[in-house]
């Protein structure tokens, strides 16, 4: 398989010539559903054509910037899919890439090839989530919270590193106030107006300092689990008109991508059983329950709205459901 945002002329004459069939395309249902293939979004779908797919044609089904729409006459098959095709849209996006895929079968000249079954890519993220480790801490004074260190966690086997900035001292005997901020360089760094992000992240850490201590698990899900470049994208997507969560669909990603394992496995190797949660989102509140951990209340989380971010938080209210 190949990415369908890096492929290529000379990759589908390469995948054509292995394989001795023509490659499909493989689109998550987010993206199916938005070009009319298919009513449910749930599913993944397999594209294919009379004649062999060009690279234009994989573009115009996979790249929503791209102003030009997808041929008529393409043969969308989305029942009966099979592992390597779910297991494809899913390392797109373990990836950061947009979720489609361009996959042709292997024979036996292929044999001595590198396999990974689509049972390994599908069980990735709960895997890495549960074999966390604690790796590297640190005293890090914020302007916030002198008093503060980072803790960073990563899977045993590598990836995707997670940090925790403990306040002060908080009292694991009790709830320990606690918020989940998932990574926003725009935001948090950069000082972006379109979010909300950056004033919530510093002003829990100043929360929490004032309240005696407490944590923040800073999570690696840039723009709700779909990567920097990808939010980009829909930014881009945003200022043509989409809200945040239409332009998710239009590239083909969930309104959420995140999963909370890997806070909960955080909060477990921290001590923690019991929180109360600094959040808006119902979602995060059910996230963690899901994986054992108590939330005893939670606390609102509200800063005031501008110009560029109004409509944001507008559509996270009256569309997922946030309380503000």
């Amino acid at each position: 398989m190949m990415a369908a945002e890096g492929i290529s002329a000379e990759a589908l004459t390469r995948m054509a010539r292995l394989s001795g069939t023509d490659p499909v395309v493989v689109l998550s249902g987010q993206r199916a559903e938005v070009l009319g293939m298919t009513p449910d979004a749930r599913s993944v779908v397999l594209i294919s054509a009379a004649e062999p797919l060009s690279v234009n044609h994989i573009t115009r089904l996979s790249d929503p910037l791209n102003p030009e729409k997808p041929d008529a006459g393409l043969t969308v098959r989305s029942t009966d899919i099979p592992d390597w095709a779910q297991g494809a849209v899913a390392l797109a996006k373990l990836s950061r890439l947009l979720p489609a895929a361009v996959v042709a079968p292997t024979t036996a000249e292929m044999a001595d090839c590198f396999h990974v079954s689509a049972a390994d890519v599908l069980s990735y993220r709960p895997i890495a989530a549960r074999s966390l480790k604690r790796v590297a801490e640190a005293r890090v004074p914020l302007a916030d919270a002198e008093d503060a260190r980072v803790v960073a966690f990563r899977p045993t086997d590598g990836g995707i590193e997670h940090l925790a900035i403990i306040v002060g001292h908080p009292d694991r005997d009790h709830p320990v106030l606690t918020r989940l901020h998932s990574e926003c360089f725009t935001g948090d760094l950069l000082g972006s107006l379109r979010c909300d992000c950056g004033d919530q992240l510093r002003g829990a850490i100043s929360q929490l300092s004032k309240s005696g201590g407490g944590v923040v698990l800073y999570l690696a899900q840039e723009g709700r689990g779909i990567g920097l470049i990808n939010k980009l994208r829909a930014y881009e997507l945003q200022d043509a008109g989409f809200d945040t969560l239409d332009a998710n669909h239009q590239l083909g990603f969930d309104d959420d991508e995140r999963t909370y394992l890997p806070a909960a496995e955080m909060l477990r190797l921290l001590g923690i059983s019991q929180v109360r949660l600094l959040t808006n989102n119902p979602a995060k509140v059910e996230g963690l329950a899901r994986h054992g951990v108590q939330v005893t209340e939670r606390v609102p989380h509200v800063f005031p709205s501008n110009g560029h971010n109004a409509r944001y938080l507008r559509t996270k209210a009256t569309r997922s459901g946030h309380l503000f």
